[in-house]
């Protein structure tokens, strides 16, 4: 494999129908979890040129909720004018079912001792991957990073109304050049903003006006320098309109922009829309956790965690660490390591993180992570990337 190539990665802001159905689905999953933590959950939604199709499955001590009245206030807070996506007046399709009879176990965590936990199992089948490396403060690839950035910007200067013109639907990928595995130059930013359909900006002066109050500010900020060839793409192809009246999402579909932007593994599986205690979300955080404090303790400069899991058990049937050559330790070591000191049960990872209280107590926690990635957050409170645990694994 050569050490020399560029990578791009992409993100897209919280207007793009697939997010729109991510934070949906997550502000599903805070609700319930508000009133009940026990609560059971699972939401799905699709959306479309004025309709959206919300699915819940439940198991859960809280009142029923009107889960219709949470997508429109989710679409409201987004920010689509009413002419292009009308949260009020949309048709919204509900289809809710009740598994509370028969699926809802209250289980305090804390009180459990060792073997109590074993008895909480992992419900589905499962092999999820974490990821760290040195490219960045938060520890993760260059390329994701900086498109995040880019794309939380764009939301910014959408919600203070910077550029009117703007819908909150765009699309931005960056590239780097890599030399011998590091980031060596920026080599691209492709950006794509989407316009009313009114919208009489000409072309050059959109181009101009992104360039200013969202590129420009952000590579300054983190420090990230472009050269005479680096390549800058602001709507290269023209005017693009946006938005759910152009292209349909879904909840789940943008599993490499939620990870680590396809420079590493993910399991494919969606993280939003789910309780925490669906193995295949929670999974992928405690392995976040673990690749991360690798880096962090120096161990490594580069860390996957592959952990799978069987239905009926426990403990993940296997734990490995892959570290690239870019440690001086056995990877076997590091994966011993780590099993001394984090608990990888699914009841385990749910205490150690205290993944069950978090929307209760930060007034909803799930849907801040449908966009901008739920991987190397350092903008909100985020358990799986504290690096307390560095020190004891050296």
């Amino acid at each position: 494999m050569t050490s020399n190539f560029i990578f791009t990665s992409e993100s897209v802001t919280s207007g793009h129908p697939d997010k729109i159905c991510d934070q949906v689905s997550d502000a599903v999953v805070d609700h319930f979890l508000k009133q009940d933590a026990d609560a059971r959950v699972i939401a799905e939604c699709a959306i479309s040129s004025g309709v959206m199709f919300l699915s819940c499955h439940y198991a859960s001590a809280a009142p029923a909720l009107d889960i219709s009245e949470i997508a429109r206030r989710t679409i409201t807070e987004i920010g689509y004018p009413k002419e292009v996506f009308d949260a009020a007046d949309c048709a919204i399709l509900t289809s809710v079912m009740d598994h509370s009879r028969s699926d809802y176990i209250p289980m305090n965590l804390d009180a459990m001792n060792d073997a109590k936990l074993d008895t909480v199992t992992a419900r589905q089948q499962a092999s999820v991957f974490g990821y760290a490396c040195d490219q960045t403060k938060d520890l993760m690839p260059l390329p994701i990073w900086l498109a995040h950035r880019l794309a939380h910007r764009m939301d910014v200067i959408y919600a203070t109304n910077k550029l009117p013109y703007l819908l909150p639907d765009a699309e931005i990928q960056v590239g780097f050049e890599f030399h011998n595995f590091q980031p060596f130059r920026l080599h691209s930013i492709t950006l794509v903003a989407t316009q009313h359909d009114d919208s009489d900006i000409r072309l050059e002066d959109l181009r101009k006006d992104v360039m200013d109050k969202a590129i420009e500010p952000v590579l300054k900020k983190e420090k990230i320098t472009f050269d005479a060839d680096t390549i800058i793409n602001i709507n290269p192809e023209g005017p693009r309109k946006g938005g759910p009246a152009v292209h349909s999402g879904l909840t789940g579909r943008k599993t490499g922009i939620d990870t680590y932007g396809g420079y590493a593994r993910s399991s494919g599986a969606a993280l939003s829309g789910k309780d925490p205690m669906r193995i295949d979300r929670v999974g992928a955080y405690i392995a976040r956790y673990a690749a991360k404090n690798v880096v962090a303790a120096n161990l490594a400069r580069e860390c996957e965690i592959q952990l799978s899991y069987s239905i009926g058990i426990a403990d993940p049937v296997s734990v490995r660490v892959r570290t690239f050559g870019t440690s001086g330790l056995d990877d076997s070591v590091i994966a011993d390591r780590l099993k001394e000191v984090i608990d990888f049960r699914p009841g385990g990872i749910v205490r150690e993180l205290g993944l069950k209280t978090l929307s209760d107590q930060l007034g909803g926690f799930y849907r801040k992570l449908a966009v901008y990635g739920h991987m190397g957050r350092s903008d909100i409170e985020v358990p799986w990337e504290s690096t307390a645990i560095a020190s004891k694994l050296i």
